[in-house]
């Protein structure tokens, strides 16, 4: 019901909807739906005579809350009991999204503050670039971080995405970000050891994935069992934002952003796709094994990860992903030197390894789910003797990421119905803000401070 008031608001209802509610074994397979039959008379009366109750339209725009304690430390604590009374946090604390502390993180845009980024379904909250620094800065982020989350934001929000059906589904659902260029360095954002975190090392990661969904519940309403039915939730309060390992592809490898928004990799963007999981799959052998042969046992053992009666290619399969492959730089350069001389061809090998067979399309019942896809594509594909679980081999994500140790592969699983690329845009103060980082933080770069 919270779904169906969040999407009504986002349809610029005030939340109001005219209902009738059942219990929800009533739409499991199989249920006795004689009890809709018999409440007709509530549907006739919401049909004809509800009428909404709010006569005024526009954008609300809240007061601004004052807190009075005896000391800032009292104060923060009321202001995070506020907050959690009200939803508007994650559980974790929030730093205090003060006038004086939204101003230093817009310094890292020459955008308006007013200017619409775009609107987050199912509630249809406004992200404004303000709304956008306060999450920032509830978050503990930084100026520097604030580029990389409006580009995020506004690649989120991209239609052939539908982040309307990934804010409210039941599944378990995330946005990954992938930022390539100059920028990763210069906010320490990582990819290499614990690039998925924690990291005090690189904090930028887990500021920008958690104000980005802290955004995704206070603006477009996504409150867990009220806005978004993720029975088991995402398994983040950060999403997932990581650069790709740049200096560690080997060479003629293309980026994430040449291959699926052909940006050059000296321009900064990102690259946003929508994730349901993560396995972290073993890629070396026992050591008895010749070099090829356990760089070929290793791609298998991917593509039968790959290869599973997963439901949710079938969202992407036409022009969307079926997920991304993590590959540490050795690795790469490993499966280079043996012959795999680009990302695509380990796409190629992947994509034709995994293929699922009719036998297994139909046992678990994925054709069900294959015919009732959006995209005539997809529809087609359904009688297809080995299923592949994406309609190109390009449509998979491989990305050289990770610390430089040659033992696992990571795949995310994806849910996604397109992969959106954005370019990220810096002001002209962008070298002093990353100077203020280096006196603050200390020194950047893979230094070990244990």
């Amino acid at each position: 019901m919270g779904v169906l008031y969040n999407g009504a608001a986002g349809l610029g209802f005030d939340r109001e909807l005219s209902m009738v509610d059942f219990p929800i074994n009533q739409f499991l397979v199989g249920s006795d739906i004689s009890p809709v039959e018999a409440r007709a008379a509530d549907f006739s009366a919401g049909l004809t005579d509800w009428q909404p109750a709010t006569t005024d339209t526009g954008v609300r725009n809240p007061d601004k809350i004052r807190i009075e304690a005896n000391g800032y430390e009292a104060a923060s604590d009321q202001m995070n009991q506020l907050f959690l009374r009200n939803t508007w946090g994650d559980g974790l604390p929030v730093n205090p999204p003060t006038g004086e502390r939204v101003e230093w993180i817009l310094k890292g845009t020459e955008l308006p503050r007013d200017l619409i980024i775009g609107k987050i379904m199912p509630k249809g909250g406004i992200a404004t670039v303000e709304t956008i620094a306060v999450s920032l800065a509830m978050a503990g982020g930084r100026p520097e971080y604030l580029p990389v989350l409006i580009a995020a934001v506004d690649a989120f929000l991209d239609p052939a995405l539908e982040h309307d059906k990934l804010q409210a589904t039941s599944g378990s659902t995330f946005p990954v970000i992938i930022v390539n260029g100059p920028i990763a360095k210069e906010i320490r954002l990582n990819s290499g050891f614990g690039l998925l975190g924690p990291d005090p090392q690189h904090p930028a990661g887990a500021s920008i994935g958690r104000a980005l969904r802290l955004l995704q519940q206070n603006v477009g309403g996504a409150l867990a069992g009220v806005g978004t039915m993720a029975i088991f939730g995402g398994m983040r309060y950060t999403n997932a934002v990581f650069a790709e390992d740049e200096d560690g592809l080997p060479e003629g490898w293309r980026t994430v952003s040449e291959d699926r928004g052909g940006i050059s990799r000296d321009v900064n963007s990102v690259t946003v796709y929508v994730g349901t999981g993560a396995s972290n799959i073993v890629r070396r052998g026992v050591g008895k094994e010749e070099p090829m042969e356990e760089a070929e046992q290793s791609l298998r053992r991917v593509a039968s990860y790959l290869g599973s009666s997963c439901v949710h290619y079938a969202q992407g399969w036409a022009r969307g992903t079926p997920g991304a492959l993590l590959i540490p730089r050795p690795v790469a350069m490993q499966l280079n030197n043996l012959g795999w001389t680009t990302k695509q061809s380990i796409k190629e090998f992947l994509w034709e390894h995994s293929k699922v067979p009719q036998s297994v399309v139909q046992e678990t019942g994925l054709k069900q789910w294959i015919e009732a896809a959006a995209e005539p594509e997809t529809i087609a594909s359904a009688n297809e003797a080995m299923w592949p679980i994406t309609r190109t081999s390009e449509q998979i994500i491989v990305i050289v990421a990770g610390g430089a140790h040659p033992t696992h592969n990571f795949w995310m699983q994806a849910m996604s119905p397109a992969v959106i690329c954005r370019e990220i845009g810096t002001p002209a103060n962008w070298d002093s803000l990353v100077a203020d980082a280096e006196l603050e933080l200390g020194p950047g770069g893979d230094m070990c401070v244990i």
